[in-house]
């Protein structure tokens, strides 16, 4: 038995070279801390909120009295708090964060590691890739850090998170790299790195960084029931963030690409019909009017092979490529159209942000009509570039919604109202029509069918109810 045993032992040890050869387990992460830690910072941000009607003050004189400040009396205002984290890339003072740590901040400060704080300036922000580029004015240089290459990371590679979470300082976690090129819904340009390293509240904005010292990662969000870390949580890789960086310290905003198409994933069976080994691709389903695609005369039912030299390997990775590619630029693009494979020389123009950038609002004043706390608008070429909507959908654009009616939580701004009580609309007055003859005064939700980037779904908003 000993025999068979150590036989054992030495075939194992020698398969083991091949394998923890290439990616060693590392002894430790206290060098890597020790040198990445202080270009790691605490962001906290202030936002003043207007109550409507305040609250109650104490009445002076009682031991309660010193609080009205803090509440802010009737009709004051009451400061919010938030914490995240971020990263410096330039000695004189420019921090890489989430755009979720800053949005809506009327005070942006940032903390460093030997206990000083800076206000800081909101160069520009991106919604669309949740990333923020912040400034200060240090008294002397700041230590930084780089990026590095994310298209090297390696599902299985160690890597360390440094960041703020629950506010309780610089903290350092390590994991594996455990997926890439995950998409979770979060927007148009989805391409996460999923690691295993925790990552909780307060982390948003802080870098994700390889065995080498280099920002690999911006960590971003978590997938979680509870709201603290299992053990999946997402990383906007660097190849991705360093370019939409570059562009809001440039131009305090993003430039992207612009094709006007809507396409759909291709399944085996769509691949099998044009004519591919293998599903890849991206079907265009629709075309704006107009658009950069009608312009180089692409069609409903092309599928488009690739971009500008790239392969489109699946439709999401559409957008992100034509969104990266300069503007102006006559890009080729490659496609299949009734079996027959051909090119076109397609003119990227600008997409319309639909972000007001350098710290400002990220919705336009809202201007029409008002329906049900809906505020609504004629659908124009301009909103279908705006908010993707396809050539083909008819009705009414949503605009904004007030936050007091019931439709505040059910539908937003962007949304295409199609039908309302089981009839077709298209003007504001139509929808005013269906609207006063579905209410009946008994407050019966009036059912509504509403558009949402290619997606229907019903919704039902109780008008509302007259007690005077």
């Amino acid at each position: 038995m000993k025999r068979i045993a150590a036989a054992a032992a030495l075939a194992i040890a020698a398969l083991v070279p091949a394998f923890a050869g290439v990616h060693p387990a590392p002894d430790g992460f206290a060098e890597l801390s020790r040198e990445l830690s202080p270009a790691v910072v605490n962001i906290s941000t202030a936002q003043t909120v207007q109550f409507e009607g305040g609250l109650p003050e104490f009445p002076p004189g009682s031991p309660l009295e010193r609080f009205n400040e803090f509440f802010g009396g009737p009709g004051g205002d009451r400061i919010s708090n938030s914490l995240g984290s971020g990263f410096v890339i330039d000695a004189d003072g420019v921090i890489v964060t989430n755009n979720h740590v800053i949005e809506g901040a009327d005070d942006v400060t940032v903390n460093f590691i030997d206990g000083s704080s800076l206000h800081a300036e909101v160069i520009g922000r991106d919604p669309a890739t949740d990333l923020a580029v912040l400034r200060v004015d240090p008294p002397s240089p700041l230590p930084t850090v780089k990026w590095g290459d994310s298209s090297d990371a390696e599902v299985g590679d160690w890597v360390v998170a440094i960041g703020n979470p629950f506010g309780l300082g610089g903290t350092v976690t390590a994991g594996i790299i455990s997926a890439r090129n995950r998409n979770i819904n979060a927007g148009a340009y989805d391409d996460f790195i999923q690691t295993d390293a925790a990552i909780n509240r307060g982390n948003s904005g802080g870098p994700l960084f390889d065995m080498n010292g280099d920002v690999i990662g911006v960590n971003t969000a978590i997938l979680s029931p509870t709201g603290a870390n299992v053990g999946i949580s997402f990383s906007i890789p660097a190849a991705l963030a360093e370019p939409v960086v570059a562009q809001l310290l440039e131009f305090g905003e993003t430039r992207r690409g612009w094709l006007g198409v809507r396409v759909q994933a291709v399944n085996e069976d769509v691949a099998e019909a044009y004519g591919l080994d293998t599903p890849r691709g991206a079907l265009i389903t629709s075309i704006t009017e107009d658009s950069p695609a009608e312009k180089a005369g692409l069609e409903r039912g092309d599928l488009v092979l690739s971009f500008d030299g790239r392969a489109v390997r699946e439709s999401r990775l559409l957008s992100r490529i034509v969104a990266e590619t300069k503007i102006g630029k006559s890009a080729r693009v490659e496609y299949i159209r009734e079996g027959e494979r051909r090119t076109a020389q397609v003119k990227v123009e600008r997409l319309e942000s639909e972000v007001a950038t350098a710290g400002g609002s990220s919705r336009p004043a809202a201007s029409g009509e008002k329906v049900l706390g809906l505020t609504l608008a004629p659908l124009t070429t301009a909103d279908r570039r705006k908010y993707n909507i396809a050539n083909d959908v008819k009705g009414v654009l949503i605009v904004d919604v007030d936050s007091d009616s019931d439709a505040a939580g059910k539908m937003r701004a962007g949304d295409v109202i199609e039908e309302v009580a089981w009839e077709p609309v298209d003007t504001i007055s139509q929808v005013k029509a269906r609207v006063s003859a579905a209410d009946d005064g008994s407050g019966r939700p009036i059912p509504i069918l509403v558009n949402r980037r290619g997606d229907l779904s019903l919704k039902t908003v109780k008008p509302p109810q007259n007690n005077g």
